[in-house]
């Protein structure tokens, strides 16, 4: 597994709560707006496109790149960030 950063650490060591979309991993202040503006303005938003994706990395990939202008590395934290969470805690 490659290093993680301390935004993706700090996601994963608790339970969703009532995180902001910007709290996840690769997701900076513009493409948390671009997510906001689609109604995903909630990192358990995010989470529950993610399930609904049923977890598949090139599914959740295209969707961050059609949705927000994610790149390749921005969509993978995300994703390695939301999956990782779901190993935890679901």
């Amino acid at each position: 597994m490659s290093s993680t950063s301390q935004k993706h650490r700090n996601f994963v060591s608790e339970p969703m709560g009532d995180k902001e979309v910007s709290e996840l991993a690769g997701i900076g202040e513009v493409l948390a707006e671009r997510l906001k503006d689609k109604g995903f303005d909630k990192a358990n938003v995010v989470l529950g496109q993610f399930l609904v994706l049923k977890k598949n990395k090139e599914l959740f990939l295209d969707w961050m790149k059609d949705t927000c202008s994610a790149n390749k590395k921005q969509a993978g934290d995300c994703y390695d960030c939301l999956n990782e969470w779901c190993d935890a805690f679901l």
